[in-house]
């Protein structure tokens, strides 16, 4: 399968997840500004962080719901308040506010994010193409090139009241690219019929969860760590979240084609291999240079991990199951985004940057077994 035919499958799915990227690498590149102005702690930020959580799972329980009341209006709407919500940071001037401003966050990206995954899957079921890797891309290099420009901005001298309402009106136009004229409903989706088939959706899920803890761990502290232990000046804590960006697009790019090489199990198994070897790379850096390089390597090893395990997921359930199927993973497996932010603020507060990102390394691993209970499930 070429790339240009995984574009025209993704026409819709692939801009939804490139918004979310920008939203959330823009708002990553300024987490040292915002920890800053609310004056908090590595432990109160990171405890501020699970504040998205809250959002996040209220709206994922939701989605089934959503999709079944909006439609093909799904993707456009949420789009559209997902670039409302990239105004709010602008509100954050202590621990409280910051807490507010993150659960309403937490709601909108969450929202587009379920939505974007399901459509995603539904077309791979009725298309028979691989194409998670692919739109997962769009949020990589979305995230890269949003993370590089403000950690620009915030050089140049620019703040939040600059940077934010750029970012959301960027996303505002990006809403419409979403629009479908119709969304062909999955036989009996979302429907009193369909069931949660939990032998595949807890391995799934457990995946998704080592994954997300390790991505957004990653994306949220690199920044700090660059900038803090490592003395870099004012922006330069960028580097960090856009390598990360754009290593892990470049790593789906070419996980779409070695997909259909490797099978997505070993491709899998492999990556979070990868992954280990650049947390711990990165706890080890005594320069800025090689914990960028860490970065990098934590980047293309967890590229393929979250959408490869959506395409399992979805080749192991009945197409009436797939919508509740990927909601329930993602809403158990998706707390590790917000997690790893957390777990690594109090690590970071007792026992320092360097072993906050060493224990990453040991969350990784444990996808080796959460893939070989997947692959148990027929």
């Amino acid at each position: 399968m070429s790339l240009r035919q995984a574009a025209a499958a993704s026409r819709s799915t692939a801009p939804g997840l490139g918004a979310i990227g920008i939203f959330w690498g823009s708002f990553a590149a300024m987490v040292p500004a915002y920890k800053l102005r609310a004056d908090v702690s590595d432990a109160q930020m990171g405890t501020a962080l699970i504040c998205t959580a809250v959002g996040g799972m209220a709206a994922m329980a939701m989605a089934p719901r959503l999709r079944r009341w909006l439609g093909a209006r799904t993707l456009p709407v949420s789009a559209g308040l997902l670039a409302l919500a990239a105004f709010l940071p602008v509100g954050i001037h202590s621990a409280a506010s910051m807490a507010v401003v993150l659960v309403l966050m937490g709601a909108a990206m969450s929202s587009l994010d379920i939505a974007v995954n399901v459509r995603v899957s539904e077309t791979e079921s009725r298309t028979g193409l691989p194409l998670m890797n692919f739109n997962h891309a769009m949020f990589s290099f979305g995230f890269a090139v949003a993370a590089l420009a403000v950690g620009l901005a915030r050089r140049a001298g620019l703040g939040p009241e600059q940077i934010q309402p750029a970012v959301g009106l960027a996303l505002l136009a990006m809403a419409p690219l979403t629009w479908e004229r119709s969304v062909p409903a999955a036989p009996g989706a979302g429907g009193p019929a369909a069931r949660t088939p939990w032998p595949a959706v807890l391995p799934a899920a457990a995946i998704l969860f080592a994954a997300f803890v390790t991505e957004n761990a990653t994306e949220a502290w690199s920044a700090l760590h660059i900038e803090r232990s490592l003395g870099g000046r004012p922006g330069e804590g960028a580097l960090g979240p856009a390598t990360m960006g754009l290593t892990m697009g470049l790593g789906r790019m070419a996980g779409q084609m070695l997909a259909l090489r490797l099978g997505e199990a070993r491709l899998v198994a492999g990556s979070a291999l990868l992954a280990a070897v650049g947390a711990l790379l990165i706890a080890a850096a005594p320069v800025q240079w090689l914990a960028v390089t860490g970065v990098a390597v934590v980047g293309a090893g967890i590229a393929v991990l979250v959408p490869s395990a959506n395409s399992l997921l979805g080749r192991r359930v009945a197409p009436e199951q797939l919508a509740i199927a990927i909601a329930r993973a993602w809403m158990i497996g998706f707390t590790g985004f917000f997690i790893g932010p957390v777990a690594m603020g109090l690590m970071a507060e007792t026992m320092g940057l360097r072993l906050a990102f060493a224990a990453i390394a040991l969350v990784v691993l444990t996808i080796l077994v959460s893939l070989r209970g997947l692959r148990r499930h027929p």
